[in-house]
């Protein structure tokens, strides 16, 4: 039977009609095939991606002929099959016309969308959320409509211009990121060399330098937990009053859900997902709960009311995932220049001159950085775990000791 609008997602070949498929990956990935007799023999021709439109979102990709779209959706896979298959028909080599003057005509836009739905089913939600929204932001305004066979260095380097020195880190994340646009275009054919790395640093001007973190003193972390524990309970709050007792990353607390929470235990179990650092290398982190942060837990489920199995813990406006500004304005509205990343650093420094009898590979697991196994096993890795959950009650009780 014909592929309906509700096209499948098995891995697998799925018949269309006429010798049209939907070739459905293992990973997720999803593209048209064409088999077509080219005289006389067989002959399986891709035809690109599968490409769902948004509602309501007119994709930049129609501005382009059908047999030269990287990516289709089922109505355009069909048109652009009936058209090979007259091709083939007629005497002529369907891939040579798919392929004609194809170089010249995709865009920075189609190049940067394409590359997005090609790979960022592997990449992690944040990821995956970041590159398009970096790149309409700060590259499409000056590279969208430009054939990627024809950006420049000089072409880059006038992108970058408004954020280059002004928004240092963003610029270098957006300056990657047309780079990987740039190689994937040259993978794909729709242009002649990768991205101009070399001339880019050699026209670029210097950025400022870049300062640590700012964070709050140690010694300050509890007047400002019992300042904003009196203000009473709000979702951002009390996120990152959940972050200073657990010494966790923004993301991670943004991240976390109900499922996670093993209350019996006091832990929140956290999934390689939710780490930091390339996927191929996360690894599912513990973090053992004291008693002031089970406390924040009780509080914000009585609040929202969110108390299924995969509703995030701290959730935006709308139920989905709180947004990375929402810690930061807790802290901006209460006049501080330090930001919620660096409560890690206040931890860290608290457990180094007052908990100088536990280890610093205890602290630093604590944090979740990276421990050599060797390390944990010296202390035997139930020992590590506990001597860990030590040390976070002990921090616990430090942050409310103002409200003692």
């Amino acid at each position: 039977m014909p592929l309906t609008a509700k096209l499948p997602t098995k891995p697998g070949r799925h018949t269309d009609r006429d010798g049209l498929c939907l070739l459905v990956k293992p990973t997720g990935g999803r593209s048209w095939l064409l088999r077509v007799m080219v005289q006389g023999r067989r002959r399986d021709i891709g035809l690109g991606a599968l490409r769902i439109d948004e509602l309501g979102v007119v994709s930049p990709l129609r501005e382009i002929p059908i047999l030269q779209r990287p990516s289709l959706t089922l109505a355009e896979a069909r048109e652009k099959a009936a058209l090979l298959r007259a091709m083939a028909k007629a005497g002529r080599d369907p891939v040579a016309e798919r392929d004609r003057d194809r170089r010249s005509d995709v865009t920075f836009a189609v190049a940067a969308t394409e590359m997005h739905s090609d790979k960022s089913t592997g990449w992690s939600e944040k990821t995956a959320t970041q590159f398009l929204s970096a790149l309409k932001t700060h590259a499409f305004p000056k590279l969208g409509s430009r054939y990627v066979a024809d950006i420049s260095a000089e072409d880059i380097r006038l992108a970058l211009a408004p954020i280059w020195q002004s928004k240092p880190a963003q610029a270098v994340k957006v300056r990657a990121r047309i780079g990987q646009v740039l190689d994937y275009s040259k993978a794909k054919g729709w242009r002649e060399t990768e991205a101009p790395r070399r001339s880019l640093s050699t026209i670029l001007s210097a950025q400022p330098a870049a300062g640590a973190m700012e964070a709050m003193p140690y010694a300050d972390v509890p007047k400002f937990f019992a300042e904003q524990s009196a203000k009473g309970t709000a979702v951002s709050r009390a996120a990152l009053l959940f972050q200073i007792l657990t010494a966790a990353r923004s993301g991670e607390v943004r991240g976390a859900r109900w499922s996670q929470i093993d209350f019996a235990a006091r832990e929140w179990r956290r999934p390689k997902e939710l780490m930091k650092g390339p996927i191929a290398k996360r690894k599912p982190h513990t973090v053992t709960l004291n008693s002031q942060a089970i406390a924040v837990l009780e509080r914000i489920r009585e609040f929202t009311g969110k108390t299924r199995p995969d509703d995030f813990i701290f959730p935006g406006p709308k139920g989905g995932q709180l947004s990375d500004m929402a810690l930061s304005s807790v802290m901006r509205d209460a006049g501080l220049d330090s930001v919620p990343h660096g409560f890690r650093s206040s931890f860290r420094d608290w457990a180094a001159e007052k908990m100088s009898k536990i280890p610093d590979p205890v602290a630093e697991a604590a944090l979740s950085h990276v421990v050599p196994e060797k390390v944990v096993a010296a202390y035997k890795r139930t020992t590590f775990l506990d001597m860990r959950r030590k040390l976070l009650a002990a921090w616990g009780a430090y942050v409310v000791s103002a409200n003692a």
